[in-house]
């Protein structure tokens, strides 16, 4: 059912949060500069109108997903914290303090089944829109773009074969004893131990008794991976047919085989290096970032199922960008990794490649600025939580960098309003000036 405006009759003798918050904190300045009737626009046709039990208002799940990704923060975690934050309260849509949890935590993860990626990209152009509103970013900065990927590692441990193999048995295991299937040996204990013994050979460099182990494990694998097909029940079949699946294509795959399966509760997870010396393969997915060059603002982001080569990525990127931003870009600045992309649009794309110093000087001065999104690729990751993705399947990957691309923007946003006080009040500017530095710290 569609969310219920709130019933604030019995609080008509307390203190309304604007009457009682500073009008000049950055969080209060940059709630009233979002255009919220927008989100309720887009997600109210998502609502029954007249069934069920009336929704959370929308204002307050878009402003909880804005704080998680904004200051690096779980589900739990924006949640509790809301509670004590007055300014939080008024950016969500309170108008009087709250005492109690606004939901249940697990509720942020139903909201975003709901709304899926395509909604996810909605909290992304509004705050391009808020940008241009408030002058943090500028119409004539979308003219010229940077564009690079990075990878956004899943939830998972480093993979092993003999790990992969003690896990899909267990999980194959337990479903059949859910399902009553009585199997004619589990491996429960002598799988414990060959995985254990693994270990001890591989950690004693002692690799011939540790291939021993493994070919044990595997075996175990296909013996019971056997035994259920064998004993399963037509009724039963759809239970079984993705953990079989993987089972098959965990046992098929050879050490230089394409698509392997690193992940069984997260099989979309690819393997991809990119050139690190400090971490040679990471295991998630690849993320296309599009930013402005001269103040770096996130304009476009979104997540690649596997494992595409980068220029493959190009048209698609920027196509977003200018779809939720609504302009036309004029050049578009990328790395060697670019070479043979597939863009066809109007915009001249500029490689950096070796002898660019013989070019013009105006156009040296941009290539040279092109490394500006490297930093912004480390802040989206350090501080807004694309450095490790906690949701779950392709989907989740895609929502989690689109969440990961309006933190940091939002985050963009509280230092405009920051350094805006700090610049234009006459009033209270020691106060300003002595807290940047600790607001900065804390929040930035």
């Amino acid at each position: 059912m569609r969310p219920k405006p709130a019933d604030n009759q019995n609080l008509l003798f307390s203190a309304r949060l604007e009457q009682i918050l500073d009008h000049n904190h950055p969080s209060f300045k940059l709630a009233d500069a979002i255009d919220w009737s927008e989100f309720e626009e887009a997600f109210g046709k998502l609502y029954d109108p007249g069934q069920g039990r009336p929704a959370k208002p929308i204002r307050l799940m878009v402003g909880l997903h804005y704080l998680k990704h904004a200051y690096d923060l779980s589900d739990e975690d924006v949640v509790a914290r809301w509670v004590e934050n007055p300014y939080w309260q008024y950016f969500c849509g309170c108008t009087h303090f709250e005492h109690e949890f606004p939901i249940d935590a697990s509720l942020m993860t139903k909201w975003r089944k709901k709304v899926k990626s395509k909604g996810m990209e909605k909290l992304l152009e509004v705050t391009i829109k808020t940008g241009l509103k408030t002058g943090t970013l500028k119409r004539t900065e979308l003219k010229k773009l940077s564009v690079d990927t990075t990878v956004q590692e899943k939830a998972i441990t480093f993979p092993t074969d003999a790990k992969l193999y003690q896990k899909m048995r267990e999980k194959l295991v337990s479903r059949a004893k859910d399902c009553g299937i009585e199997l004619r040996q589990s491996y429960v204990r002598k799988g414990k131990q060959a995985l254990v013994m693994y270990g001890r050979y591989a950690h004693a460099r002692q690799y011939k008794r540790a291939r021993k182990q493994l070919r044990k494990l595997k075996t175990y694998l296909g013996r019971v991976t056997r035994d259920i097909e064998r004993k399963l029940r037509p009724a039963q079949s759809k239970e079984f047919e993705k953990l079989l699946v993987l089972s098959h294509r965990l046992l098929w795959q050879k050490r230089h085989d394409k698509n392997k399966l690193y992940s069984i509760h997260a099989p979309e997870v690819v393997c991809i290096s990119k050139g690190k010396s400090h971490k040679r393969y990471e295991f998630g997915c690849k993320v296309g970032v599009v930013t402005t060059m001269k103040k770096p603002f996130v304009v476009g982001i979104q997540a690649f199922e596997g494992n595409p080569f980068d220029g493959h990525t190009l048209e698609s990127s920027i196509e977003q960008a200018e779809r939720l931003g609504s302009f036309k870009a004029d050049e578009i600045y990328v790395d060697r990794g670019y070479r043979g992309h597939d863009y066809k649009g109007n915009a001249i794309v500029h490689i950096v490649r070796l002898g660019w110093r013989k070019l013009p000087r105006s156009l040296r001065r941009w290539l040279k600025r092109r490394s500006v999104i490297e930093a912004v690729i480390g802040h989206t990751k350090n501080e807004c939580r694309l450095a490790r993705n906690y949701l779950l399947g392709v989907e989740g990957d895609k929502i989690n960098a689109l969440l990961s691309g309006c933190g940091y923007n939002i985050r963009r946003l509280l230092r405009f309003f920051i350094f805006w006080l700090y610049q234009n009040l006459s009033v209270g500017r020691f106060y300003y000036s002595a807290n940047l530095a600790i607001l900065t710290q804390n929040h930035f």
